[in-house]
């Protein structure tokens, strides 16, 4: 018996209701993305390994996949490793590309090879997938697509304020309320880790507070003292843990925590100018907060970092994130060029909409009507209205058989098709056709410029 055929966890087969679904989302974000002024660019799916490897940090390098080598990959492996099964040292020699694991260093990338072609301040857009061989679980996937709005050669804070006027046009569109976009900035957190005496940990400081809102307080500090930050400097923060009110008070907040610092203190008064640049602009849906705790794992961010929470009603992680990143080129050679970019999770807000009932009715419409077929002579007929629908934007089909009537019905049914045309032998005789609404039940008869005015 053969056996049953399955596919690699973390990844999923998408059905024609979910694929529609999915573009509507990113069709969406397209629209908005086009609206502000982004270009649309792709790069490959997976990258030379020496390009994503050391840009995340080393919880994410563990997270990229890594391809191996065409033909006999193990003819370069040195003996001598392979025996002592260093799997680090062996994937070197074994392994020269990878998945790209997200969009932002491929496209620091693009723009370093592309730097002669490219008018700056460069604003692009991109939404592939991206592959992360992490546990798969609800909402993380090991592959799954990113939807990324980037701006490289400006330092100006307005990016970040039109960065947050473009998530809240997206979720407005889609309808989705309740949202929440979270800003940060990470000299802040460069700042706090001066004040407390931890500058040579301030990787580790920050990735551990990146995981407050999955282990709690408590396993926060206990990382933090596991990677050799003292207990006087994690007492030094405990502010950040209970920070509440309005953002002019965690702003004071920070002033004060940040009095000696001059990088923290840059960092609050960015903070400062986009809080109150889109309090004065206003956000048509999604409301804002400053999360003095956001970290943002990633290595590359330098400056304003954000990350947008789904409604309380949804048990979900963050639907978006990105940040400021001031020479994120200069690993490939081109300094000083500084970017901003955020990122929509296409995956996780589909199980939002969809968890919610929030996607609309005429989303799942994929074709219009459909044709009974009666027979050779009539499919005939029909298949001639069919064209002239088609060539006017309606979509339209025929039953591919003549095959019993309730069969054609249920088929039309099964799939949502709102109308049905039935022309048999009496219509063929009268050059009409029969319009029958499937929801209704309402049935009436008319010429072919009628019929398609009706379905227009």
């Amino acid at each position: 018996m053969a056996q049953k055929p399955s596919i690699p966890k973390g990844t999923r087969d998408f059905s024609p209701a979910e694929v529609v679904k999915r573009n509507y989302i990113m069709n969406t974000i397209k629209s908005c993305f086009t609206t502000y002024g982004f270009q649309p660019i792709e790069t490959p799916s997976f990258e030379n390994s020496e390009t994503l490897m050391g840009k995340y940090g080393e919880e994410g390098d563990r997270l990229i996949f890594k391809i191996l080598n065409s033909g006999d990959y193990l003819k370069k492996a040195d003996d001598s490793v392979l025996k002592e099964k260093d799997s680090v040292k062996l994937t070197s020699s074994i392994s020269e590309k990878a998945l790209r694991y997200d969009l932002t260093v491929p496209f620091a990338r693009y723009v370093v090879q592309n730097q002669n072609d490219i008018t700056f301040p460069f604003k692009r857009y991109q939404i592939q997938p991206v592959w992360r061989a992490d546990r798969p679980q609800k909402g993380r996937f090991r592959e799954f697509f990113q939807c990324d709005a980037d701006v490289v050669g400006s330092n100006s804070l307005w990016q970040e304020v039109e960065l947050v006027q473009l998530y809240d046009a997206v979720f407005a569109k889609l309808k989705l309320a309740g949202v929440t976009i979270k800003l940060n900035n990470r000299k802040i957190l460069s700042g706090i880790a001066e004040v407390i005496g931890a500058e040579d940990r301030l990787i580790d400081f920050t990735v551990a507070l990146d995981k407050l809102d999955k282990i709690g307080k408590d396993g926060v500090k206990t990382e933090m003292r596991s990677k050799g930050i003292s207990e006087n400097a994690i007492q030094k923060v405990q502010p950040l843990f209970e920070a509440k009110g309005t953002a002019s008070e965690k702003l004071a907040m920070l002033k004060e925590l940040l009095a000696t610092s001059a990088i923290g203190l840059q960092g609050v008064s960015e903070l400062e100018f986009i809080t109150t640049t889109i309090t004065t602009l206003g956000l048509e849906t999604a409301g804002f907060e400053i999360d003095v705790t956001l970290a943002r794992g990633l290595n590359y961010y330098t400056g304003a970092i954000f990350e947008v929470s789904a409604p309380e009603a949804v048990n979900m992680g963050s639907i978006g994130g990105g940040g400021r990143y001031d020479d994120l080129t200069g690993i490939f050679g081109l300094k000083d060029v500084s970017g901003v970019g955020i990122s929509f999770g296409l995956d996780r807000i589909y199980l939002v909409l969809e968890e919610l009932d929030l996607f609309p009715e005429t989303v799942s419409e994929v074709t219009k009507v459909l044709f009974i077929n009666f027979g050779k002579a009539e499919a005939l007929y029909a298949m001639k209205a069919i064209t002239k629908l088609r060539r006017a934007g309606i979509t339209a089909e025929l039953y591919p058989d003549a095959a019993k009537m309730g069969k054609q019905m249920g088929y039309a049914d099964k799939r949502s098709i709102p109308f049905v045309v039935l022309a048999g032998e009496k219509e063929l005789e009268s050059q009409s056709f029969t319009l029958k609404n499937m929801k209704s039940g309402e049935q009436n008869e008319f010429s072919f410029a009628t019929l398609q005015n009706k379905l227009k």
